[in-house]
C-alpha cells in the first residue's frame, strides 16, 4: 500500500480509493431512488432530494463509517397526487417520522467494493440492512475540492419498517410490492480539503 501525504487518494493492492477521512455528502449531487411495483407489474420510481451525512473512510477501510439522513419530506415521484399520499400516515408518515438514517455497523471490503452493514430507521422502525457500495471514482471540481463518488443498492421489504397500507386486487395480489429496490449515487466532498 501507499498512501501520499495529504493526499485525496491511495493506492491499495492496485486500486485507486479516496484518502482517510471524512467525507461529506454534496445533496445537490446526491440522488437516493427507490423503485417498486405498482399493479404487481409497472415499476414506479421515487427519489428523495433531502440526502445529507458523511463517510468516514478509515485508514483500513474496513474501519470506515457511514452515518445518513434522509428528509422523508422530499420525496419526488412524478406525481404530487401520489408524493401527497406517500408522505401521508398511510406510508411513510411524514408528520410523525419527518427523517429516515443509516448507520453503518460494519464494512466489508475488497478492491473498489464492498458491503456496508448498516441499521437503516424508517417510520420509526429499525432493521439491519447491507448496501452493496462500489466506489465510482474522484475527481477534483473546478474550485479545488475533492470529491468521490459512490453507488451502492440493497432492496428491503417495506412491511418490515411497518409501512404496511395496500389495497388487495380483484384478480389476486396487491396495488403495492411489499419488495423496494433502493439505489445510491453519492457524490461526497473531502472536509478540509484541497
Amino acid at each position: 500500500m501507499s498512501v501520499t501525504s495529504n493526499a485525496p487518494t491511495r493506492s491499495i493492492d492496485g486500486h485507486l480509493l479516496p484518502a482517510a477521512g471524512t467525507w461529506e455528502i454534496d445533496p445537490g449531487h446526491t440522488d437516493l431512488a427507490f423503485t417498486g411495483r405498482h399493479f404487481m407489474v409497472t415499476k414506479v420510481r421515487g427519489r428523495f432530494t433531502g440526502v445529507t451525512g458523511a463517510v468516514e473512510i478509515g485508514e483500513d477501510l474496513r474501519a470506515s463509517r457511514v452515518d445518513v439522513t434522509i428528509d422523508m419530506t422530499s420525496v419526488e415521484s412524478g406525481s404530487e397526487t401520489r408524493d401527497e399520499h406517500l408522505r401521508s400516515a398511510e406510508l411513510f408518515d411524514v408528520a410523525r417520522y419527518p427523517t429516515a438514517t443509516f448507520q453503518s455497523v460494519d464494512v466489508e471490503w475488497r478492491g473498489t467494493r464492498g458491503t456496508v452493514h448498516g441499521d437503516l430507521t424508517i417510520h420509526g422502525v429499525t432493521r439491519r440492512v447491507p448496501l452493496d457500495v462500489e466506489f465510482e471514482g474522484y475527481v477534483r471540481d473546478p474550485w479545488g475540492g475533492d470529491r468521490a463518488v459512490f453507488s451502492a443498492r440493497t432492496r428491503v421489504n417495506r412491511e418490515d419498517f411497518g409501512i404496511t397500507w395496500n389495497v388487495a386486487l380483484e384478480a389476486g395480489g396487491v396495488l403495492v410490492s411489499k419488495e423496494v429496490q433502493i439505489e445510491i449515487n453519492l457524490e461526497t466532498v473531502l472536509r478540509g480539503g484541497s
